[in-house]
């Protein structure tokens, strides 16, 4: 099976997938983008990791890290190389339930945590998908449903166990290796393979869930109402905005997706969610209340590079201006970028101090997403340039640019030379370079 690569170590001789294996068509590519990788090594421990890494640098190949296999950036596959896919690695534990300390192995996706979580009345914040997986997220922002009311993932990451790239297995947290723990809490793909993640989970029961739909026709307007609610609306409200471009005979759609995730007394939930239906002509409203694992259910879903909007762009905004809505606008009635997403931060994510973690934004208010097909790629630059005077940084898990010029729009200054420095110190010679690389 492994005849044109050389012997792996031993403990990893049933844990290489190559072409001709039966198991390589189900990991080869990623949620969002395909690859046609030489080899993909399934470590199922730290020390399982460590070896893994070690053969595919003995390569001389691209090595690509997978936690759950998402991978809307693109990095978790590749063509040629070695992926090292972290999916065995999925245990989720409850630590310590009265200080809500929790530790998730780096593969495990999001949909299971909230499950584990669950019958302890706890939860971690995780994005909109529950197949996405752990360790990218956990170590790049971490944006999901209660961001305005607890903050970014990274922003309860307690401890990151993690390989470095000359194979030693470090524990890191605040008085552990402190620097490191620092540049892991968004940058963490460029200095490590993450094992495992410890957390402190927040107290949960159930949240309201709004959904609804409005015609899209005065998309500018439409989102400048929107921003402008979730401004002025309580922590306890997060909201996505999502266009739908119609088509001949079909109008233009947007899909406001919201969770109150506070006390649902005294009418706290309704007072939060009206104003959002005056943000445009509604098509369809309808709000729930439900368990937080029912926001992110689990599907166990094979990844084959289904989604076809594989071109994209990621910006934060401070605030929704009348001409940031415009050229947002402008974009949609294009035709050529087929997918535009707004996710309201701010709150608490920008209580954190800047220079606490790698990720500095925390003057932002929301963040955005375009994409498109492939070959529409040039369009949605051209679109992105007017954009762009009014962005203030970008999500770089959300962007598919390889370019050296959006590092400062990912890691501001000071950041992106602390960043650096460190980068010269645990990985000198630039082993994790998939991930927006700083050297």
């Amino acid at each position: 099976m492994t005849s044109t690569l050389p012997p792996v170590p031993p403990s990893l001789a049933r844990r290489i997938v190559v072409p001709d294996d039966a198991r390589y068509e189900r990991l080869r590519h990623g949620y969002v983008h395909r690859g046609s990788p030489a080899a993909v090594l399934l470590p199922e421990d730290a020390g399982q990791t460590a070896e893994a890494l070690g053969y595919a640098r003995s390569l001389g190949s691209v090595v690509s890290v997978r936690s759950g296999g998402h991978g809307i950036s693109g990095r978790s596959t590749n063509d040629g190389g070695v992926v090292v896919d972290m999916s065995r690695l999925d245990e989720v534990r409850v630590l310590d339930r009265a200080r809500r300390r929790i530790r998730v192995g780096a593969g495990a996706r999001w949909g299971r945590v909230a499950q584990v979580l669950a019958p302890h009345g706890l939860a971690v914040s995780s994005g909109d998908t529950g197949d996405v997986g752990v360790g990218g997220l956990a170590t790049a922002g971490g944006m999901g449903w209660f961001a305005r009311l607890h903050g970014l993932t990274v922003d309860h990451v307690t401890a990151v166990e993690l390989v470095l790239a000359d194979g030693r297995l470090v524990r890191t947290d605040a008085e552990l290796e402190p620097d490191l723990f620092w540049a892991v809490r968004g940058a963490g793909g460029n200095f490590s393979v993450v094992t495992a993640v410890e957390l402190e989970a927040y107290e949960t029961g159930d949240v309201v869930f709004a959904d609804l739909l409005f015609d899209a026709a005065d998309a500018a307007a439409l989102i400048e109402a929107w921003g402008a609610v979730l401004e002025a609306a309580p922590r306890e409200l997060t909201s996505f905005l999502t266009f739908m471009p119609g088509g001949p005979g079909r109008p233009h759609l947007a899909n406001v997706t919201a969770v109150y995730a506070g006390s649902a007394e005294h009418g706290a939930a309704e007072r939060a969610l009206t104003p959002l239906l005056g943000i445009g002509p509604p098509l369809r409203q309808r709000a729930v209340l439900a368990p937080y694992p029912a926001l992110v259910p689990v599907s166990d879903a094979a990844h084959h590079g289904q989604q076809q909007l594989s071109a994209t762009r990621s910006g934060l905004l401070d605030h929704l201006t009348t001409d940031a809505a415009r050229a947002v606008a402008d974009a949609l009635g294009s035709g050529q970028v087929l997918m535009e997403q707004f996710r309201s931060v701010g709150g608490a994510v920008n209580d954190v101090d800047p220079a606490a973690t790698a990720y500095a934004h925390r003057t932002q208010n929301f963040s955005l997403l375009a994409a498109t097909v492939p070959e529409l790629g040039p369009e949605l630059d051209v679109h992105w340039a007017r954009l762009a005077p009014h962005l203030n940084g970008m999500y770089l898990s959300f962007d598919t640019r390889r370019t050296p010029d959006v590092l400062a729009e990912a890691f501001p200054e000071p950041a992106l030379t602390r960043l650096r420095a460190l980068k010269d110190r645990y990985d000198p010679e630039n082993v994790f370079d998939r991930n927006f690389p700083l050297k």
